[in-house]
């Protein structure tokens, strides 16, 4: 049994008439009866009495118009599915954000996504860092990470798709808080609060490298896993600590943010996917990241 036959079938049922069923199907009416006859012998069933005035269904006829009817919309649903799936206008997809972007990027990225892609389900982690995305991308955990280079797994796919400038966040007592911007040798007596070096945090690298730069040891006080943790300490007054310019997003009382000069050092942001991936809903996915940051 086809899926023609079957639309052949569902037709004449409808009309109850080979003549204005053909012109319905724009075909000649010889064939039609052919095809239904084929039909019924291959089902081994009448399905049509036919008499020269009139045709009418049997049982087994109007049996099968119920379920033809639900076979031909589960095929020409599966279609449509189909045709999505291509597009990339339906799936899953699991985002892990570093610290920075889970407060300056993530809000506006979700809102973007539910607009251009609402067939898409999306999952969302924050305060990631870098290494935990790497092992999050391999494991299947998720699909798209947003973090800070470098990344050496040559199984990854990384884009660059933006340079954040460094700022310093400090308490609002802080008497380098009237500072309208803060070089790092202004910083050699702070008492730093940095992401935790046990967990591989690229920034910490970034700090401590600052700092090392300069000819300067860094005074590190509190090691943390999160951002807003690291801000959260600021706020309390326990010490000072060197951002990524997003984490302005997370304001707290009792926080101020200044520019970091001499140097005036940038961070990359980077999406990173497995290599080995390319579903549409991904490929649309970052192809919208990438427009919402500006990347080239």
């Amino acid at each position: 049994m086809e899926l023609r036959q079957l639309r052949y079938f569902l037709v004449v049922a409808e009309e109850l008439h080979f003549g204005r069923a053909a012109a319905r199907l724009h075909m000649a009416q010889p064939p039609l009866s052919q095809a239904i006859r084929r039909l019924e012998t291959d089902l081994g069933v009448e399905l049509l009495h036919r008499t020269t005035r009139r045709v009418g269904l049997t049982d087994a006829g109007r049996f099968l118009v119920q379920r033809a009817r639900a076979i031909l919309a589960d095929v020409e649903g599966a279609g449509h599915e189909v045709r999505r799936v291509a597009a990339g206008a339906v799936g899953h997809l699991a985002i892990g954000c570093v610290g920075s972007a889970t407060y300056s990027l993530l809000p506006s990225l979700s809102r973007h996504l539910a607009v251009e892609l609402p067939g898409v389900d999306f999952s969302f982690r924050g305060e990631m860092l870098a290494p935990d995305q790497i092992e999050a991308l391999r494991s299947g955990e998720i699909d798209l990470a947003l973090l800070r280079p470098p990344v050496a797994d040559l199984s990854l796919t990384v884009t660059r798709l933006r340079r954040d400038r460094l700022v310093v966040a400090l308490p609002a007592a802080h008497p380098l808080a009237q500072r309208r911007q803060v070089r790092i040798a202004d910083l050699r007596q702070a008492a730093l609060i940095v992401h935790s070096a046990d967990r591989r945090s690229v920034m910490y690298d970034v700090v401590v490298g600052l700092f090392r730069d300069a000819g300067l040891d860094p005074r590190i006080r509190h090691q943390v896993g999160e951002t807003s943790t690291l801000i959260t300490l600021v706020a309390g007054e326990l010490g000072v600590a060197v951002v990524p310019e997003p984490v302005t997003a997370l304001a707290l009382d009792g926080v101020v943010y200044r520019p970091l000069i001499r140097p005036a050092v940038t961070v990359d942001l980077a999406l990173a996917h497995r290599a080995d991936r390319s579903e549409p809903h991904l490929a649309r996915t970052i192809t919208l990241i990438r427009g919402l940051t500006g990347a080239r």
